[in-house]
């Protein structure tokens, strides 16, 4: 049977990586055989047998054959057997197929395995998940969702347990304590965002016990398209409520957005009446004038009704790329900007006020838009001898404040533009239980406790009318990529890998392997019908659900949007077809609304992939009845997802079929070569109406999708560009905080630290190879006092004749002396919880703020690059990065000190006796009589001095 495959494919890399392995697959089914004879007790042995053979020396890699035959065998002695998933008993007949295998081995090697819907992805993790398990350090199995991470751990979990090993599952409201308890576990299974939630949560972690995971040895994640690449442009962030929120801000800024949302509409409106009437009247002089009106409407409200129905018009499409390309052409875009009150870039998602847009503000919020240059003021200031010390910084202070105030404002007005032409209700979010939610594009989805950031959710709540939630801050973040590229082996299972097979290499170094199907799959393909209108195109798929429902053939309907869903749902309610709907309003029913989805005469609408991950079996008579019926209401801007919808028909050799409705209105069409396929149905001939099935469109349609594919691969590196920068500090930050957390004592490091901080600061006030008396010993003074609470009394005499090194030998003793009287004071066991406290709270704080700065230096990188001709932005923020980092690492070290010697503890009244004692026998009073010294009294617990 297996062989009949391969010959099928022909010469490609996939036969190779498959002929390279049917000896391990003959060597697994020989094992398996003899194990059949082993009794109970003999089979479960072999799982200690196999860590004993791992301890003493052999690998995973050579026990293989046999661990996979052991889990083979164990399925083979379950069949018949029944347990509970998800509340229902399940009956087991699953034993693994020769291709299941040889996926399984994709997937120990740390490859993608690429199999086919209904392939049985689930059971193929079973191989390596025992294998890599045996090792002791852990597997972690990874899902798209809560359900399906518990669903797996209770059904897969049966066959670990009875072959010895321990299963655990991370579920969303699980504690701290209870999460450790499952990460302990051979075998884990949680989400994506709860395994990197979890590594951001203990890299914030208090105290070492609070810290849940153990490594990062092997994980195994299922649909890992949707988790590494559809995933992959949203960092995980955990954030934290700001202080003093300014989020009335969007509230009092709405009625002035809201202002020049409706006076642009009025000027859109009215440019599209004059094309309409140049054109109509077939003012052929001035159809380059219409062209214009057309293309700023279309860079002001490119989603407008209107405009859209007249963009139907045969060569209107035409008309206006061909003005656009004119003006392009002469750099003079910006002259059709001017026109309007703020223009829109669609495929950018961005949006910019104009001059026009400025000059309807009130004359108080056109100020808003005058910031001045920050450094010139600051110099000014710093030049101004006649200020003192506290005058400077009330007036720095003061410029500071009226910036940001500025800055929040213009960033309030610039989000809520975006909040009203960018973002739509039932599109990008819903609203449940008066809160906005996001909704997954990808999957149809609504996204729990997934806010958009930096105000862009406070600014839909107000256009929502809804309560505004505080602003956060980000505590900490990481993106996908960077977190699974910290386990040691990373495997992953999809349908589909194969179109994005480059990416995955790029980024993860991942190879795919399609692994061949068990049976053929028969499924029928069938060309894509266009329309030139989305309401033609709806009343065709309408009346391809009535005729195969009449006959009785399940049809399951994939929309893009929840307002899609929702139009066909009423269209269905209206032509009397019963039908079940899921989208990201009806999630909770998902299982029970997939599972019916292949029975007779069932009509399903469910928003792109919602339901994936839970296989679609065909009732009884389905089979003659030609199978599932898939029906795509619009191209996605990925083919993988196309291919992921046809995928859900035709699973284990079952009949099905699939067919895409399009129409030149779809987003992809109107932004990715709608106006090319509108000239080529002119060309064509096709009338309103009419419907259009040609390979040159279906070749059109398939351009558009690899440039959309191209431009998301490109954000998505864009994303990992950055975020790598700041990996390595991001790196760098957890282990030293891990050090300080997990160590018993890091009273070395500090007594280091204390000594480095000190040599930076004499360094910037006595520099070497200078004279002492160009030494500014004021400023030593000073900060000696803040950071140390060392006063120095100094002479000019005394340090005429010094060295650097000399003066700071003096300057250590001194603030040793300090630190050791505290200690002594405190005792060692105090003291070590208080220098851990300093440098745990002292590294979370600028960590915070680091994050925020970082943020800042990237949103502005790229306008800095543009304008001032810098090179890269990418270059510029890695270099700008560095110094931002190193200020603030030295900052940290300073800031450590200070705490250090500043940080007072209050101990109950029996210990000030003791410790009092203490004090008198071990503090030395090191000689620094010569210098003029006189440090700060330190302070013991029960108030005296010493």
């Amino acid at each position: 049977m297996l062989g009949n495959i391969i010959t099928k494919m022909f010469g490609t890399k996939h036969e190779r990586d498959v002929k390279k392995l049917l000896p391990a697959v003959e060597e697994i089914n020989r094992y398996f055989e003899e194990y059949q004879s082993l009794s109970e007790e003999q089979l479960i042995a072999k799982t200690d047998e196999f860590k004993k053979r791992l301890v003493d020396g052999e690998t995973t890699d050579e026990i293989l054959p046999e661990a996979f035959a052991v889990v083979k065998e164990a399925c083979r002695r379950h069949v018949g057997t029944s347990w509970l998933v998800s509340d229902i008993e399940l009956e087991w007949n699953m034993v693994h197929f020769d291709v299941q295998l040889i996926g399984g081995m994709a997937l120990h090697d740390g490859k993608i395995a690429e199999m086919a819907t209904g392939e049985g992805k689930t059971l193929v993790a079973t191989l390596p998940t025992y294998l890599n398990a045996l090792t002791g350090k852990g597997v972690h199995i990874v899902t798209v969702n809560d359900y399906l991470a518990r669903r797996d751990c209770e059904w897969m979990g049966q066959i670990y347990k009875y072959l010895g090993l321990t299963v655990g599952v991370i579920q969303n409201q699980m504690t701290n304590a209870e999460r450790k308890v499952m990460y302990e576990c051979d075998i884990t299974f949680g989400t994506a965002n709860e395994f990197g939630f979890d590594y951001l949560r203990d890299n914030m972690a208090q105290t070492a016990e609070d810290r849940v995971h153990r490594n990062y040895h092997y994980a195994i994640i299922d649909e890992v398209d949707s988790i590494l690449i559809d995933e992959a442009r949203t960092p995980l962030i955990i954030s934290g409520t700001v202080e003093q929120s300014a989020h009335d801000r969007y509230r009092q800024m709405k009625p002035t957005v809201e202002n020049l949302v409706r006076k642009q509409l009025t000027m859109i409106n009215d440019m599209i009446s004059k094309a309409e009437k140049i054109v109509t009247s077939e003012d052929e002089d001035n159809y380059f004038e219409a062209g214009i009106h057309l293309l700023a409407a279309n860079r002001g409200a490119p989603k407008n009704k209107k405009l859209l129905k007249l963009l139907k018009e045969p060569g209107m499409k035409k008309l206006m790329s061909d003005v656009e390309a004119t003006f392009m052409r002469d750099k003079k875009l910006h002259e059709i900007d001017d026109r309007l009150y703020y223009f829109i870039d669609e495929r950018e998602h961005s949006i910019a006020l104009t001059d026009l847009g400025a000059k309807q503000l009130t004359p108080d919020e056109q100020k808003l838009f005058e910031i001045p240059d920050i450094s010139t003021m600051l110099s000014d200031i710093e030049g101004d001898e006649e200020l003192s010390v506290e005058e400077r910084q009330k007036k720095t202070d003061e410029i500071y404040r009226m910036h940001s105030e500025k800055s929040e404002k213009v960033h309030a007005i610039n989000q809520l533009l975006r909040a009203y032409s960018l973002y739509e209700k039932d599109s990008e979010y819903v609203i449940e239980d008066g809160k906005v939610m996001i909704v997954d594009e990808f999957t149809g989805r609504v996204l729990p406790g997934r806010r958009y950031s930096d105000g862009l959710h406070q600014s839909i709540e107000a256009k929502e009318s809804v309560k505004i939630e505080s602003e956060t801050q980000t505590l900490a973040s990481i993106t996908l990529q960077n977190f699974y590229r910290m386990y040691d082996k990373l495997a992953g299972m999809t349908g589909t890998a194969e179109t994005e097979a480059q990416e995955f290499f790029d980024i993860y170094k991942m190879d795919v392997m399609v692994v061949p199907t068990n049976k053929d799959v028969v499924r029928d393909d069938m060309e894509d019908q266009i329309y030139r209108t989305r309401r033609e195109k709806y009343n065709a798929i309408i009346n391809e659900i009535a005729e195969r429902n009449e006959k009785g053939q399940p049809v399951l309907v994939g929309t893009v949007t929840v307002d899609v869903s929702e139009t066909l749902s009423r269209m269905l309610k209206r032509a009397g077809i019963r039908h079940n709907v899921l989208n990201a309003k009806q999630h909770q029913r998902e299982a029970e609304i997939v599972t019916e989805a292949g029975r007779q005469g069932g009509v399903t609408i469910a928003t792109n992939m919602a339901g994936r991950g839970t296989d679609i079996k065909l009732g009884e008579g389905v089979i003659d009845l030609g199978g599932l019926h898939i029906i795509g209401t619009e191209r996605h801007e990925s083919r993988r997802i196309d291919r992921q919808l046809r995928g859900r028909a035709g699973r284990q050799g079952d009949p099905g079929s699939s067919l895409f409705f399009l129409s030149l209105e779809d987003d992809l069409m109107r932004l990715f070569g709608g106006d090319k396929l509108g000239s080529i149905m002119d060309r064509l001939g096709i009338e309103d109406g009419e419907v259009i099935t040609h390979k040159m469109v279906t070749n059109a349609i398939e351009r558009a999708q690899k440039k959309v594919e191209a431009q998301n691969f490109a954000i998505r590196k864009h994303t990992l560009e950055y975020d790598d920068v700041m990996n390595v500090q991001r790196k760098w930050i957890y282990e030293r905080r891990l050090a300080a957390l997990e160590r018993s004592s890091i009273k070395d490091e500090v007594v280091e630290l204390i000594e480095e901080v000190l040599d930076m600061i004499i360094d910037e006030h006595c520099p070497k190879g200078t004279y002492p008396e160009e030494w500014n010993i004021a400023a030593l003074k000073e900060e000696l006092r803040k950071i140390y609470l060392l006063n120095v009394e100094l002479k000019d005499e005394d340090i005429e004749t010094m060295t650097q090194e000399a003066f700071k030998e003096k300057i250590f003793g001194a603030v040793t002396h300090i630190y050791t009287q505290k200690e002594s004071a405190y005792g060692d066991e105090i003291m070590r919880h208080l220098e851990r406290y300093a440098v745990l709270s002292t590294i979370d704080r600028h960590w915070r703020d680091h994050l925020a700065e970082m943020d800042e230096l990237r949103a502005g990188i790229g306008l800095r690059a543009y304008h001032g001709g810098m090179g890269k932005p990418i270059d510029i923020y890695k270099k700008e990065a560095f110094g931002v980092f190193e200020q603030m690492v030295n900052t940290i070290d300073k800031e450590i000190v200070n705490l250090v010697y500043k940080l007072q503890v209050n101990i109950p009244e029996q210990s000030r006796e003791e410790r009092r004692k203490e004090t008198a026998m071990t503090a030395t009073h090191k000689d620094a009589s010569n210098m003029g010294f006189a440090q700060n009294a330190v302070q013991t617990p029960d108030g005296s001095q010493t």
